[in-house]
């Protein structure tokens, strides 16, 4: 059981997260192309540093704790998938947390001008910001 160590932390990592999904309504995951866009490039830069760690001897896997799974260069396939799920999870995380404070990313297209409105007395209340894509109304 002890192989499946590795496994059993990345699913972990994407129960904690993926709740974030469908609550806050971030729609990362129906975004797949920005997300791989996303992904394409860290998976690969890691792969490959992985790969330069295990060719010098500098980097090995516990055997019993993963799959044994190898992929070419003997990078274990749980590894390949930290470096799939950790930036999933990050992802989720930091667009649910944007969600919530309703922070704008820059790439949202441009809402209506915000305006100030004046309460009965003449003060000026807070200026509500239209809600932007993704985030709850």
């Amino acid at each position: 059981m002890r192989q499946f160590a590795y496994l059993g932390v990345l699913a972990g990592c994407l129960v904690c997260a993926l709740w974030l999904e469908p609550v806050f309504r971030v729609n990362v995951l129906r975004r797949w192309r920005r997300l791989l866009l996303t992904l394409v490039p860290v998976v690969l830069i890691f792969a490959l540093w992985d790969l330069a760690a295990i060719a010098a001897g500098h980097w090995t896997f516990d055997p019993e704790q993963t799959t044994g799974v190898l992929l070419p260069g003997e990078l274990p396939l749980d590894e390949l998938l930290f470096f799939v799920v950790v930036p999933i999870c990050t992802i989720l995380g930091f667009e649910a947390v944007r969600a919530v404070n309703r922070w704008p990313a820059g790439d949202e297209p441009a809402g209506p001008p915000v305006e100030s409105a004046r309460g009965a007395d003449g003060a000026a209340s807070p200026a509500r910001v239209p809600p932007g894509r993704g985030e709850r109304t």
